[in-house]
């Protein structure tokens, strides 16, 4: 299982993703699932994945061209003109990669091989654009109503989304948000693991603003992770007391 959240921001867009993957209790081992490609001046690309790992690792080959002689290589994302033709490309290359990797028509082989992305984007003249790709190749898009995607294992971090979030907080007060969800996340339950990757974009800015690999020993995220086990203490505490 994995845990990947992607935040539309007024400024533009905050991503985080863990890195664990496991064959069952035996074999746990840590692949990146945060990938991201620019263009100066042009574009910047960013893709979240969960699900089996050969899938995703074969959509994000496709779209890289890795079959290829490594100069005749040629990212397709970086062409689409517009930020839904790039969710179309990826939602292609997902349905396609999924029903090459069935063995039959069963439910149970279909979901053997399932992978879901969250995109984030922008491309010079517009404004980031955040979407959630499912395997069967459709996607939607950020919107007021729906202003986060969550894939892999949501249910343990979203509470916290859900009361805290705000669109106009700062980057600073977003990755905290994130850090809190993933830590909670992280206790409930052992598919999801450290390190985790985040990258920020800044609307016209075709670079990541921030980018890093938070480790285990990381301190600030330990910080976060303390005390916010303290304020939920302290939290439960001061309320009412019940009566029998």
């Amino acid at each position: 299982m994995t845990y990947c959240v992607g935040l539309q921001m007024e400024r533009g867009i905050v991503l985080m993703s863990d890195t664990r993957t496991n064959s069952g209790v035996d074999y746990i081992s840590s692949f990146r699932k945060l990938y991201h490609w620019s263009s100066p001046g042009d574009r910047l690309i960013t893709l979240l994945s969960s699900g089996n790992l050969a899938t995703t690792q074969a959509v994000i080959s496709k779209l890289e061209e890795r079959s290829k002689a490594p100069g005749e290589r040629h990212n397709s994302l970086l062409d689409a003109p517009t930020m839904f033709q790039v969710a179309s490309l990826v939602g292609e290359v997902l349905r396609d990669t999924i029903r090459e990797s069935t063995p039959s028509d069963t439910p149970e082989a279909s979901g053997t091989f399932t992978a879901s992305f969250i995109l984030a984007g922008q491309i010079a003249g517009m404004p980031p654009r955040l979407f959630l790709v499912y395997p069967e190749g459709n996607f939607i898009e950020a919107s007021e109503d729906t202003p986060f995607f969550q894939i892999g294992e949501t249910k343990y971090g979203r509470p916290i989304l859900i009361r805290a979030y705000d669109r106009s907080m700062s980057f600073e007060d977003a990755i905290k948000l994130l850090m809190v969800s993933f830590d909670s996340t992280l206790k409930a339950n052992l598919s999801v693991g450290m390190p985790l990757d985040l990258l920020v974009m800044e609307a016209g800015n075709f670079e990541p603003l921030h980018q890093r690999r938070i480790p285990e020993d990381d301190p600030y995220f330990r910080s976060i992770s303390s005390g916010w086990s303290d304020a939920l203490r302290r939290a439960f505490e001061e309320l009412p007391d019940y009566s029998i």
